[in-house]
């Protein structure tokens, strides 16, 4: 097991090694060494690119939008312009005595870059002072004080802003153990749980619950969970409770503002922000600032303020749709295809304005042992017919990607599949 002494000198250690660049693209998968490469940057003052996907396109446009940047990976060298330093070795880690290094809270740490479900992917700035911040008060509210010492168990990638402040920020602010692997498949997730020691944290995300809930076997006592990056429906949260004995707590944010409220899902539909964490609305929408928040964001969800720190999520703002003068979001109606008994999975799309008449919604549902015309006639009984998807298709699988999304593009893809 290595302590924070030895993080300490393997930090220094790969700081001396890494080459000179203004940005660095930190691939690691075992997340001990993303956490040293993260922490090495940090002193060489290099600021850490975080895309949530390594994909050859994504890397070229990176070498594009940053010139002076370099690949550091523990894996196969990725396939992409710019220079590439492998980290997979061991580290000639120093015999001396490890210092806590001062990082000046003003200085620019990472590059964080939305998920693309809307579009191109954006990039967010955040610096050290932010993402400490933001770590500590997210702590408190999940009460890391009560679970000292807790092994963090985390199914969800550490390049995104999700996985990066509930993971990694989470361990090393709080004085947590973190697990260094990431678990993917149900059985690998409850082996991890059941070999690290109480107190233990699963971070993870509704995709990866309900893969997990499907196991109809006997589940390892947790103390805490924590879910993000996608609506979490209170029955699966509840069923989470009570299968892992432990309160499952969901954290409301985004890569553009990072961490801003809390619930525990299965008790309340209510969000309380986090201590320092500001909103206000004007006619654009809801505004967040404070501690935890670079600057001033406009979110993209739709909020309804119940108190200075209370609000109701009502979806994205992107979600809304209006269709014979009548508005709903998708986030409803994706919530309305799923709770039908045989659907695994299912998604409603807005089309893109052509400007040729009303648009339609479209529909695909993951329903295996379903006819179009079974789940249709459900959703007749559930939504108003204006809404009703013209057409709705079944699928083997949706393209979602690690986190449980569905980028544009992939959606795009799936309907020029279905059209062919």
């Amino acid at each position: 097991m290595t302590n924070v002494a030895d993080l300490l000198r393997d930090a220094a250690s790969l700081a001396a090694e890494m080459p000179a660049h203004r940005y660095v693209v930190n691939l690691c998968g075992d997340r001990y060494r993303f956490t040293v490469a993260l922490a090495a940057a940090l002193l060489r003052e290099q600021i850490t690119l975080l895309p949530q996907d390594a994909t050859e396109g994504v890397l070229g446009q990176l070498a594009v939008d940053y010139r002076d940047l370099y690949c550091l990976h523990d894996g196969p060298a990725p396939q992409a312009a710019g220079a590439c330093f492998a980290f997979s070795g061991p580290l000639a880690r120093s015999s001396a005595p490890a210092r806590m290094p001062q990082i000046p809270e003003s200085q620019p740490a990472v590059v964080l870059f939305t998920s693309g479900s809307t579009g191109r992917p954006a990039p967010h700035l955040k610096r050290w002072g932010t993402l400490v911040r933001s770590s500590l008060a997210a702590g408190a509210r999940l009460g890391i004080a009560t679970l000292p010492g807790a092994t963090v168990i985390g199914t969800v990638p550490h390049q995104h802003s999700y996985g990066l402040e509930s993971t990694i920020l989470l361990a090393l602010q709080h004085g947590l153990a973190l697990y260094g692997g990431r678990p993917f498949y149900p059985a690998d997730i409850l082996s991890a749980i059941l070999a690290a020691p109480r107190p233990r944290i699963l971070i993870t995300a509704p995709i990866h619950l309900r893969a997990i809930l499907a196991d109809a076997g006997e589940f390892p006592p947790l103390d805490l969970i924590v879910s993000a990056t996608a609506p979490l429906a209170p029955a699966l949260a509840a069923e989470a409770e009570a299968r892992f004995a432990a309160p499952l707590l969901e954290i409301y944010g985004c890569s553009e503002a990072g961490q801003l409220a809390l619930r525990r899902t299965a008790a309340s539909a209510e969000w309380r922000s986090l201590d320092s964490v500001a909103l206000r609305q004007d006619m654009a929408g809801t505004w967040a600032s404070g501690a935890v928040v670079e600057g001033e964001v406009l979110l993209g969800d739709v909020l309804e303020l119940l108190g200075a720190d209370r609000f109701l999520l009502h979806g994205r703002m992107a979600d809304l749709v209006n269709i014979a003068g009548k508005r709903t979001s998708l986030a409803y109606l994706n919530a309305q295809l799923t709770s039908i008994p045989g659907v695994v999975d299912g998604v409603f799309v807005a089309p893109e304005e052509t400007g040729a008449g009303i648009a339609r919604l479209v529909a695909y549902a993951v329903a295996p042992g379903l006819s179009e015309k079974a789940i249709l006639a459900e959703l007749r009984r559930r939504i108003d017919t204006a809404f009703l998807p013209r057409p709705l298709r079944c699928v083997d699988a949706l393209p979602r990607n690690h986190l449980g999304k569905l980028p544009h593009e992939a959606v795009r893809r799936l309907a020029a599949e279905q059209d062919g």
